[in-house]
C-alpha cells in the first residue's frame, strides 16, 4: 500500500515511521507528480499557514483538493485538520476546504500549554491524545461524524474518507489510529 505523506513542513517523518512499521510504503509528497498512485494521504501537524502557502507555491493545492474531494482516504492531524477545514475562525483564509467544519486555531494556547490526556475515540477505544498548540472543531455540518471530544470540545471527526484530528497520533506509541486509517485505504482503489 502506497501512502503519501505531505512533506512540505511539519511532523511528516513521525507519520512515515509508524506507517512503515505497519507495512505501508510512504511517498513524500512535495510536488503534484508525487500524488500519482497513492492509496491514501497524511496531512501532518506543523504550521498550517506555512503549509498552506507551500501547497499553493508547489502547485499541489488544486490537485490535492481534487483527490481528497474524490474520496482519497486522508488522515489530517493538527495543522492538517486546519488545511482541510472549510472555515477557520477569525480568518478569511482557507486552504483545501474539503471538510465541512469550522476550526479554532491554537485553541489550547501556546506550546507551554501542551498536554496529554487519555480519552475515548469512537471505533478505536481509549487513546492517548497529545495536544500541542492544537485546534479544535467548533462546528460541524450534519453529516460529519464526531469521533471524540475533550472537555466538551470536538477533537476528532470523520467525513467520508477524511479523518481530522486535533491531536498528534504520530507522537504516540499507540498504532490504532494509523492501523484504522490503513484499513480505510485498503478499501479504496488506487488513484493514478
Amino acid at each position: 500500500m502506497n501512502i503519501g505523506v505531505l512533506a512540505l513542513q511539519g511532523a511528516f517523518i513521525e507519520h512515515e515511521r509508524i506507517l512503515t512499521k505497519l507495512g505501508a510504503v510512504c511517498t513524500e509528497v512535495r510536488q503534484p507528480s508525487d500524488l500519482h498512485g497513492l492509496d491514501g494521504i497524511v496531512l501532518p501537524g506543523g504550521e498550517s499557514t506555512v503549509q498552506g502557502q507551500l501547497l499553493q507555491k508547489s502547485g499541489l493545492l488544486a490537485p490535492l483538493r481534487e483527490l481528497v474531494t474524490d474520496g482519497l482516504p486522508t488522515l489530517a492531524t493538527c495543522a492538517g485538520l486546519i488545511l482541510l477545514a472549510q472555515k477557520i475562525r477569525d480568518s478569511s483564509v482557507t486552504h483545501l476546504g474539503t471538510l465541512p467544519v469550522t476550526v479554532k486555531r491554537n485553541a489550547y494556547g501556546r506550546q507551554l500549554s501542551s498536554f496529554v490526556t487519555l480519552e475515548s475515540v469512537r471505533g478505536i477505544g481509549s487513546y492517548p491524545m497529545i495536544f500541542i498548540r492544537a485546534p479544535y472543531v467548533e462546528r460541524t455540518a450534519r453529516n460529519v461524524e464526531v469521533l471524540a471530544e475533550v472537555n466538551g470540545n470536538i477533537v476528532a471527526v470523520k467525513y467520508g474518507n477524511q479523518i481530522g484530528l486535533s491531536f498528534h497520533p504520530e507522537l504516540s506509541e499507540n498504532l490504532k489510529i494509523h492501523e484504522w486509517f490503513l484499513s480505510l485505504c485498503a478499501k479504496r482503489e488506487k488513484y493514478f
